[in-house]
């Protein structure tokens, strides 16, 4: 079987990061998003959880699709939905709290035979009781609105903030004032009884800057007091902010790259934004953003690399990327702006240190998608920032194709630099035979950081195969204190063993033990609470049995430190403390 080389590489250091994870729903009708995940997961003040997908089973038409619903209760979670929440055939649900303790979910419908825009389901208990249903539709004679977007905020969470696009040409839609794909805003400041803005294109959305907008491409931030912002972008259109600071009445475009896919004449290959963006603010109400990148490129019309390999960071401190067709390619060179660990965030890691990715394949999920991507990212009280992303990772694969998997970094000064990688992992042999897709955090957080995602035993989409399986949309809770800085983490298949370094804490020189089972290199690295690398002893061979170091503190400044020692594929990570 041929299996790619994907050659650039960037140094990092990465580590497995384990968590319980709990189904709580299944559906055969896998995909998710054409680009940025909704938010459809809510943690509510008493600890309760609102969850949200698109669920289908009715294979091939999947007449039944509609939003897959659960809720944690604090005890337990529901039993999986076996049914949608609608009364008609929809899909793309985003959810929000609503009112002093109820919930409320925004879908599309498909326009098969019923009338087309938006369904509104609410409920003034969250967790209980009967939907009530209501309907949303575009402007008239363009009824039709896909892929929308909502969050709640204002006091008691009785204002709504609405997007969603009016439905382009290629989905059964016209031009609306100028636009093939208008992105429409609306709000509601009574609980959508009113709508005091409907079916709004903001200044600087409009047909003199667009030609149209594509299918999920924005995000919208959790709303902060008077503060009300989404970011849009993907491989046509530039990615801009759009601001408010007086409760979504008016808006501020802050441009963050500037696409050149207008001004470039073929055979031109640039880099872009793949479509999947997020945003988060911080305590300040300062922006911050993260995006999926790609590279497009012309034969006989445009198309994309999906070998492209990238997430990208942004934030309103920081000016924006230029124009240049090279500016966010990750792999560096002339006319690149990324810079790794500050602008260039998330890339696919190199696990069996080879200096080379080994794929069997990558597969196809519906978007614009590169080999990293479908980006999250939260904030916490302490200013923390949280960034969630799936990449295809080598020696994960069933044969053909290499899982996406899903990867974490933390970045605990604002984004001026970044921890390592860590990789998200269960204690079950079985997973690492799953696919892991489409993660959606939320907002909010606690000691734990709470997300959602699918996962499945194929790579790929196959909600088209003659055969489709079923999907697990699965629930995990994740310690912070395991992706801040840096933690213990012991591979437990290492074929050698690391002792704790003595004495500890010290203040002069320690000794660290290492017990080989087999002849190897090994080297050993130093690194600080904020994921830098610090000090390194270049590898040396090892003999069977015991082998020691000698760490000298005066190489360090007083503090909390973790050394790392590495022996082929494997690598044990303790902590010392130097006083």
């Amino acid at each position: 079987m041929k299996r790619i080389l994907i050659i650039f590489l960037l140094a990092a250091f990465s580590a497995l990061l384990y968590s319980q994870e709990e189904i709580i729903g299944v559906s055969m009708h896998d995909l998710q998003t054409n680009g940025s995940c909704q938010n459809r997961i809510y943690l509510f003040d008493n600890g309760f959880i609102g969850t949200t997908w698109t669920y289908g089973m009715d294979f091939p038409n999947y007449s039944d699709r509609g939003t897959g619903y659960n809720f944690f209760n604090g005890p337990s979670w529901q039993t999986y939905p076996t049914e949608r929440i609608e009364s008609q055939r929809c899909g793309w649900p985003s959810y929000a709290p609503l009112g002093v303790s109820g919930e409320i979910i925004v879908a599309h419908m498909a326009g098969y035979g019923v009338d087309p825009g938006l369904v509104i389901n609410k409920r003034a208990i969250k967790g209980e009781g009967e939907w009530a249903e209501s309907f949303f539709q575009g402007p008239t004679g363009y009824e039709k609105l896909l892929w929308p977007r909502m969050v709640t905020g204002g006091e008691n969470y009785t204002s709504i903030y609405l997007l969603a696009m009016t439905a382009p040409i290629i989905n059964g839609g016209m031009v609306y004032q100028g636009l093939n794909g208008a992105l429409l805003y609306s709000r509601s400041t009574d609980s959508g009884e009113t709508w005091d803005i409907q079916n709004q294109i903001l200044p600087g959305m409009d047909s003199t800057e667009y030609n149209g907008f594509t299918g999920d491409c924005y995000a919208f931030v959790e709303p902060m007091d008077n503060i009300i912002a989404f970011v849009v972008g993907s491989t046509k259109n530039d990615m801009f902010l759009m601001k408010s600071d007086d409760y979504g009445q008016t808006f501020e475009k802050t441009i963050i790259w500037d696409n050149p896919y207008d001004t470039i004449l073929p055979p031109d290959t640039f880099y872009c934004v793949d479509g999947s963006v997020a945003v988060a603010l911080d305590m300040t109400g300062k922006a911050h953003v993260a995006f999926g990148i790609v590279s497009a490129y012309y034969n006989n019309g445009w198309g994309l690399n999906r070998y492209t390999d990238g997430v990208g960071y942004w934030n309103e401190d920081r000016e924006p990327f230029s124009s240049d067709i090279n500016a966010l390619n990750p792999e560096g060179g002339f006319g690149s702006e990324m810079i790794p660990d500050h602008n260039l965030i998330g890339w696919s890691q190199d696990l069996n240190g080879n200096g080379q990715l080994d794929f069997l394949g990558i597969g196809q999920y519906g978007g614009s998608h590169g080999i990293s991507g479908m980006v999250q990212i939260v904030i916490d009280e302490l200013n923390r920032i949280f960034v969630c992303f799936t990449s295809v990772t080598e020696g994960y694969d069933q044969g053909a194709e290499n899982y996406r998997r899903l990867w974490f970094r933390t970045s605990v000064n604002s984004g001026n630099t970044w921890g390592q990688f860590y990789h998200y992992a269960v204690n079950d042999s079985t997973s690492i035979f799953n696919d892991y897709i489409f993660p959606s955090m939320a907002a909010n957080s606690d000691d734990h950081i709470y997300c959602i995602f699918q996962r499945d035993y194929e790579p790929s989409l196959n909600i088209y195969l003659e055969s489709p399986m079923e999907n697990y949309i699965c629930f995990a809770k994740i310690p912070k204190d395991e992706i801040v800085g840096i933690r213990e983490k012991i591979q437990t298949t290492a074929k050698f063993e690391v002792s704790q370094n003595v004495p500890n804490p010290f203040s002069k020189s320690t000794t660290i033990k290492i017990n080989l089972r087999e002849p190897a290199d090994f080297k050993l690295e130093v690194i600080n609470t904020l994921g830098e690398k610090v000090y390194e002893l270049p590898a040396v061979r090892g003999n069977i049995g015991l082998n020691k170091l000698t760490i000298q503190a005066d190489k360090f400044i007083p503090g909390i430190y973790f050394y790392s020692v590495t022996a082929g594929i494997n690598n044990i990570t303790k902590k010392m403390i130097i006083e």
